[in-house]
């Protein structure tokens, strides 16, 4: 197979020098949005390197173990096609239920143990905690990764959901790379004083939920077993008003010549280069339809006047509804 050169970036000032413009997030991939199918994950998967794209992104929680398994059998005999990001230290029983946090330095060491195991190589490109836990300083939980980055089964250190003041602690403690957070046309709050702080110390940002979840493409929650139809933006009278928002996106697109996926991972890259951060758009395409329109984003030029305009038709506090539920929300450093 060949492989192509998408558009890349680099990822911060420490971080890897060649990164593919989008990335493939592949959380959807082991049910969280409902039934997957294997095979046609593992095709979306070549698909995306033989595309170019060297960034895959995963979380060791997600399925428990189940997503790294399955990328494991998709890289083999194509690792060094792509860059592993992992998150850890999401905590969950057998009924698939989030029971908190462990970021404690014997659990850092005892996590990415399992993810070497699972995914079958002897390093990751990018470890990420999930989300900071409360009960253990982020200087420790990043002492630690650092020792893994010293004993070569780590190459470098990310972060994710976290605040300006985490950023700060960590990044004395060891390079930090990337932030993972959530940013969207709909979820810019990272803008006010995070990225800033992001640019300062050089670090990147791999952004997910590009697409609120499927929201800005129109799509909605499959049943009980899709994780979203627990989300604030997908239900009640929040998902109607939220449906006028992505019928005015999917008119704004039309006369653009794309899809309204397409026009929000542009705007994520567009505007990313606007604040002068490294940024990287995480798309969770499940099937070679969607890896391919979400590709696409990356033919379409998005202009200051096409900026204004579609900023103008979905203002940053147009949507209903906050992105996780009341608890969940809580939890996030990032919104502190």
């Amino acid at each position: 197979m060949t492989t192509t050169t998408l558009a890349s970036t680099r990822l911060g000032f420490r971080g890897p020098q060649s990164v593919s413009a989008i990335g493939l997030g592949a959380m959807g991939m082991s049910g969280m949005y409902g039934a997957s199918d294997e095979a046609a994950s593992i095709a979306t998967i070549h698909a995306a390197l033989d595309a170019g794209v060297n960034l895959v992104d995963t979380g060791d929680f997600y399925g428990m173990g189940h997503n790294e398994m399955l990328i494991g059998r998709a890289l083999k005999g194509r690792r060094d096609q792509a860059l592993i990001s992992v998150k850890f230290g999401a905590l969950r029983d057998p009924s698939s239920g989030w029971i908190g946090m462990d970021g404690r330095p014997a659990a850092v060491k005892n996590f990415l143990a399992y993810t070497l195991q699972r995914l079958g190589t002897d390093h990751i490109d990018i470890y990420r905690i999930a989300r900071l836990d409360p009960n253990v300083p982020i200087e420790d939980t990043i002492g630690a990764m650092a020792d893994m980055v010293k004993a070569g089964f780590v190459r470098h250190i990310g972060l994710s959901e976290v605040g300006v003041d985490t950023i700060r602690k960590a990044h004395a403690v060891h390079p930090i790379t990337d932030l993972q957070i959530e940013y969207s046309l709909i979820s810019r709050a990272p803008e006010a004083e995070i990225f800033p702080v992001l640019k300062q110390l050089g670090i990147g940002v791999t952004a997910y939920g590009v697409l609120s979840r499927g929201l800005l493409s129109g799509s909605k929650p499959t049943g009980p077993g899709d994780f979203r139809a627990h989300l604030p933006r997908f239900t009640g009278d929040n998902a109607v008003k939220n449906q006028q928002l992505v019928d005015l996106l999917h008119q704004l697109a039309g006369g653009l010549g794309a899809t309204a996926s397409q026009v929000a991972i542009a705007w994520v890259l567009a505007r990313g280069k606007a604040l002068g951060v490294d940024m990287v758009a995480l798309v969770g395409s499940r099937t070679l339809k969607q890896l391919d329109e979400s590709l696409g984003a990356l033919k379409l030029q998005l202009g200051s006047e096409d900026l204004q305009r579609i900023e103008a038709a979905l203002p940053a506090d147009a949507v209903a509804g906050t992105r996780y539920g009341a608890e969940q929300m809580s939890h996030l450093d990032s919104e502190k």
